[in-house]
C-alpha cells in the first residue's frame, strides 16, 4: 500500500510539470486560446490569446510551426477578437473597439496596416467574416434594432488574395 501511494504521488508530480505544456512556439499554452480561424489554404491559424497579460490576435503558420509577425495589429488600448482570414491569410478581418463601440477592421499582412471598415455603423456589430479573396466582408449588425446580416464590398480595386496561379474572373 505504501508503494502504491508513493507511485501515485510520483505520477501526479510528473503530470503536473511543465513538460506537458507546449512552449511559446505552439498555438497552445497555459493561457486562454480561443476563437480560432483557419485560412482558406489551411496554412495559417489566427486566434485570440491572453499571453503576456494582454488579449490580442495571433497568427500561426501551421507548416513552419512559428508565429507570424503582425506589427500594428494589436494595440494596448483596444481588444481584438473574432478573427477571420482570407485564402492565403493576407487579410485578417476582426472586431475591435473605437471610441467604446465595436467596429470591424481589416489588417493587411502585406502592408502591415489596419483599417476600420465600419466607421459609419452606429450600432453593435458582431461575427465578421471575410471572403476567401478578401473583397467582401459579412457581419451581423443591430442597426435596425435586431440582428441583420450586412454585406460590405471593399470594391474592385483592392488587391485580391487568390491562390497562386488562379485567374481572376474565370
Amino acid at each position: 500500500m505504501r508503494w502504491s501511494l508513493i507511485f501515485g504521488l510520483v505520477i501526479l508530480l510528473i503530470s503536473c510539470t511543465n513538460s506537458n505544456i507546449p512552449g511559446s512556439n505552439s498555438p497552445n499554452s497555459r493561457f486562454t486560446e480561443q476563437q480560432p480561424a483557419l485560412s482558406g489554404n489551411g496554412k495559417f491559424l489566427a486566434f485570440v490569446s491572453n499571453r503576456n497579460d494582454n488579449q490580442g490576435l495571433l497568427v500561426y503558420d501551421l507548416e513552419k510551426h512559428i508565429f507570424m509577425p503582425t506589427p500594428g495589429l494589436n494595440r494596448q488600448d483596444t481588444i481584438a477578437e473574432s478573427p477571420s482570414l482570407s485564402y492565403n491569410g493576407r487579410y485578417i478581418c476582426y472586431l475591435t473597439t473605437d471610441q467604446g463601440r465595436s467596429v470591424a477592421a481589416i489588417y493587411d499582412r502585406a502592408t502591415e496596416q489596419s483599417q476600420i471598415i465600419t466607421p459609419n455603423y452606429h450600432s453593435w456589430i458582431r461575427h465578421p467574416y471575410i471572403s476567401p479573396d478578401g473583397r467582401y466582408i459579412v457581419f451581423e449588425s443591430a442597426i435596425r434594432g435586431q440582428w441583420d446580416i450586412e454585406v460590405l464590398d471593399r470594391g474592385p480595386t483592392i488587391e485580391l488574395d487568390i491562390p497562386n496561379g488562379s485567374i481572376v474572373g474565370k
